[in-house]
């Protein structure tokens, strides 16, 4: 299925990419994961359907509709763009009309990562290279205080893995490395097409 098929399908647009009017050294540009990422990697993650998907720099809203249409979990949207954010809040429109009952809810918060307070239901973190290292390391650290907090098994997923946010994960944290999903056929010529899951138990 096309990119623009599967938009058609949930009722939303998050194709295309952004770059900054304003460049900063901290915030990449915005990008959806691919679709055909992400069946790769549901095809290869095992999850429960009491998990709660965070993602961070969730951009027009991608990923949390995916994961709320297909696996039919909770997923929470964090995007700091203004502009970014009423176009998730515009496609949350849209798709609302059209999904399915379900216990699983989704959100989209407006404010910096390193700002969103993890919730003790919160357990699976995505992110695709949304900001610097130094962002990493706050939001990094926030999970494992709320984990301090309220002990639990978390999982952060990596698409497209930067070597600074791998080394700081294996250095720097607990976290350990639980599997890497390759994109077939896209990882033989670039072999940062991959997601790379990091576990804390």
């Amino acid at each position: 299925m096309k990119e623009q098929d599967h938009d058609r399908l949930l009722r939303i647009k998050t194709e295309g990419i952004r770059e900054w009017q304003h460049q900063s050294a901290h915030y990449n540009r915005y990008e959806a994961t691919p679709y055909t990422a992400l069946e790769v990697l549901f095809d290869e993650y095992e999850y429960k359907s009491t998990d709660t998907f965070v993602d961070f720099g969730c951009g027009k809203g991608r990923f949390p509709f995916y994961i709320h249409h297909h696996l039919r979990v909770s997923a929470i949207g964090v995007e700091m763009s203004g502009q970014l954010y009423q176009e998730a809040m515009e496609n949350l429109t849209k798709y609302m009309e059209r999904a399915k009952d379900s216990r699983a809810s989704i959100r989209f918060e407006r404010m910096f990562a390193e700002a969103y307070d993890i919730n003790p239901h919160d357990n699976r973190f995505y992110f695709f290279n949304p900001f610097s290292i130094q962002i990493f390391q706050k939001v990094i650290n926030n999970i494992l205080q709320s984990v301090e907090n309220h002990p639990r098994s978390v999982d952060v997923i990596l698409y497209y893995p930067t070597s600074e946010y791998i080394g700081f994960l294996e250095e720097d944290t607990t976290f350990e490395l639980l599997k890497e999903v390759r994109i077939p056929e896209l990882y033989e010529q670039n072999s940062n097409e991959r997601f790379m899951i990091f576990r804390y138990e």
